[in-house]
């Protein structure tokens, strides 16, 4: 709280301060535009062209930026920035933005154009100094002009193939390193939690007991299954990304695809939180199904029987192992 007392108001920055801060604005672009890509250049080498015409576009108006200030203030620019002034717009750090997809990159690109055209342009409405209004309302046109550079840049080096071809790599690359390792998890974690949990509940009639045997058998495949899917490819060779994601997506999918037939066991209830759970694992089942057919491109009613299947199979062994 204290921080943001201390942060200018904006309506309080006087014309120089404005300019510093359009110039510091300006840089910040230019980096983030840059890191994008070096962020995309080994994967997606002509959207990386398109950010580097855009880091270039937002290097030639500071450099405007700094010739009028030159000219009317002196070459000393004072140092102000986003985060001192109270309600400007903000950056996102760049590694919460350059993991992501392709499409959410450049959409964040393009938020960023939109959102400081419009700041400006309000920033111009609510000021009452003719110069000062003057200065935002061509900083607000300089941000559209920085849009309209972006869409032509983009169809300088993005004709359709490029950009299917590109989208295409990246959707190999999501389903690669999050939707198969997890997929992966959600079936380990959904179907070899499947024997212990009825197991313990048919013996033990006890759903307190079955609920903790649950949860452990859920967290330790979880652990288990994400180290094993981290340490097993380093995804240098195999193109599978990150090791690391690779290994959260298996694990906490896992987990999740366990808890999801202990849960129900927190019901005191014995036969209404099983009858609970025999719905979650249908919906579990055919939920794996689905996602084989929807990224893996597994036809639907084959994924249907290997799923269904193996689960009802699991389940059964649980059941008579329990009951016997």
């Amino acid at each position: 709280m204290r921080f943001l007392n201390q942060r200018r108001r904006f309506d309080d920055l006087s014309e120089q301060e404005i300019l510093a801060l359009a110039i510091s604005s300006e840089e910040d672009d230019a980096r983030i535009y840059r890191g994008y890509a070096e962020r995309l250049r080994a994967e997606f080498p002509d959207t990386a062209k398109v950010f580097d015409g855009m880091a270039e576009e937002e290097d030639s108006h500071r450099q405007s930026l700094i010739d009028l200030h030159t000219a009317r203030f002196g070459k000393v620019i004072p140092l102000i920035r986003r985060e001192h002034v109270a309600g400007f717009y903000a950056r996102r750090p760049i590694w919460l933005v350059e993991n992501l997809g392709i499409d959410r990159i450049r959409s964040e690109a393009a938020g960023m154009e939109a959102q400081a055209e419009r700041f400006y342009l309000a920033a111009a409405a609510r000021t009452q100094d003719a110069a000062t209004r003057k200065l935002l309302g061509d900083l607000a046109a300089a941000e559209a002009g920085h849009q309209q550079s972006a869409e032509r840049m983009e169809a300088d080096h993005l004709d359709d193939d490029t950009r299917d071809e590109e989208d295409a790599k990246a959707h190999r690359q999501f389903v690669l390193t999050w939707v198969q390792p997890g997929l992966a998890g959600l079936m380990d974690g959904s179907v070899s939690t499947l024997a212990p949990i009825f197991a313990t509940a048919f013996a033990t009639q006890d759903t307190w007991t079955t609920f903790l045997v649950g949860l452990a058998a859920s967290v330790g495949a979880g652990i288990s299954m994400g180290f094993t899917e981290a340490a097993s490819d380093d995804g240098e060779l195999s193109g599978r990304g990150s090791p690391m994601k690779r290994g959260f997506a298996s694990g906490i999918m896992t987990t999740v695809g366990g808890l999801g037939h202990a849960l129900p066991y927190l019901i005191p209830d014995f036969w209404t939180a099983t009858i609970t759970a025999f719905i979650v694992v249908f919906i579990e089942l055919w939920a794996i199904a689905w996602i084989q057919n929807r990224y893996m491109e597994t036809p639907m009613l084959r994924a249907a029987f290997q799923v269904v299947l193996g689960g009802a199979l699991v389940f059964a062994a649980g059941v008579l192992i329990g009951s016997g």
